[in-house]
């Protein structure tokens, strides 16, 4: 057998040595990733966070909109429905509800003036009867 010199004994230093740092520059990576993964993932729930606040908002805003726009449609239709039940009643010669409270107030009138007459005549039989 092959006597070792001292080279073999550097070479095997030397390879000892950089396999040791190769196996701690990779354990330094994988402390690097760790930590920078860490900054990254929080970094990464973060904006995500803002992002789901942010299109929340934007679909609430959305939904308002929409509402109030299907309650301004549904007032709109609900005006027309009644103009064209107006207009229909009218050409059937039925009377509105303003017309019909004017003849209310109409014959409450001329109801007290017949009466105010009745009890006139009685009131001036008792006086000439005295």
């Amino acid at each position: 057998m092959a006597k070792k010199t001292s080279s073999d004994k550097d070479i095997r230093g030397e390879l000892k040595e950089s396999a040791q740092r190769i196996w701690l520059a990779g354990l330094g990576a994988l402390a690097v990733a760790e930590e920078e993964g860490s900054k990254a993932f929080q970094t990464l729930v973060d904006r995500g966070k803002e992002w789901e606040d942010k299109r929340k908002e934007e679909a609430e805003s959305r939904w308002a909109e929409g509402r109030s726009r299907v309650s301004r449609k549904l007032d709109d239709l609900e005006q027309d429905l009644e103009d064209r039940i107006t207009h229909a009643m009218q050409r059937f010669g039925v009377p509105s509800r303003n017309e019909i409270r004017d003849l209310s107030d109409r014959v409450e009138e001329l109801t007290e003036k017949i009466d105010a007459l009745h009890t006139k005549p009685k009131a001036k039989a008792k006086k000439s009867g005295n």
